[in-house]
């Protein structure tokens, strides 16, 4: 997706940013941020909310646990997450909630790769995209479990504030303008000659 918008608009500078959802939304809401891939579902007014693709989510735990069952089974069950306002541990808050287990005991990472380690080590469990396990390592280290239909599905979303200057009309804003510069510039050359 990158490498078709860096070829797409190459005068355009871009900047990546990682955040959780509810930091992200934010940032386009304050001007911060033009536009954000968010994990969905949004609903804000101030938006304009376009769906990019669909994901399947998959329950995270120790290698050897057989069962979704047996993963989330312990009396002590701790997940392993990134920080309030990650969409994903907002999903996985709310699915075990569904289960009876209200308030899971909480281990709180800055980045993906310490929770793969802390759940593959035993120490919890965690909410995430299936085609994010197959990048970051082998299953093999990890117990992945289907998730009911229901829960699984989660839409990666781009927004961007519905004031915002889209950019294929930024685009085209710039070459109107461009070629008005041109076209008054050959007037004014005209002009000098006669």
């Amino acid at each position: 997706m990158l490498s078709r918008f860096v070829a797409a608009y190459p005068k355009v500078d871009l900047v990546l940013r990682t955040g959780t959802t509810a930091e992200l939304i934010e940032a386009v809401r304050a001007r911060r941020l033009q536009g954000a891939f968010v994990c969905g579902p949004v609903d804000d007014g101030e938006l304009e909310i376009a769906t990019m693709f669909t994901e399947e989510l998959v329950l995270l735990a120790a290698p050897g646990l057989s069962s979704l069952d047996a993963a989330i089974g312990a009396s002590d069950t701790r997940i392993v997450v990134l920080k309030a306002g990650c969409s994903y541990r907002q999903r996985l808050e709310s699915f075990l909630a569904k289960r009876g287990i209200q308030s899971p005991r909480l281990l709180e990472f800055g980045t993906i790769e310490a929770i793969f380690k802390c759940v593959g080590a035993g120490l919890g469990i965690t909410l995430l995209p299936r085609s994010l396990v197959a990048r970051i390592g082998p299953e093999d280290r990890l117990s992945v479990h289907t998730l009911p239909s229901a829960a699984a599905r989660a839409e990666t979303l781009f927004v961007r504030r519905r004031d915002a200057l889209g950019l294929e009309r930024a685009h085209r804003l710039s070459r109107l303008r461009s070629s008005r510069r041109r076209r008054q510039g050959a007037r004014l050359a005209r002009v000098g000659e006669i």
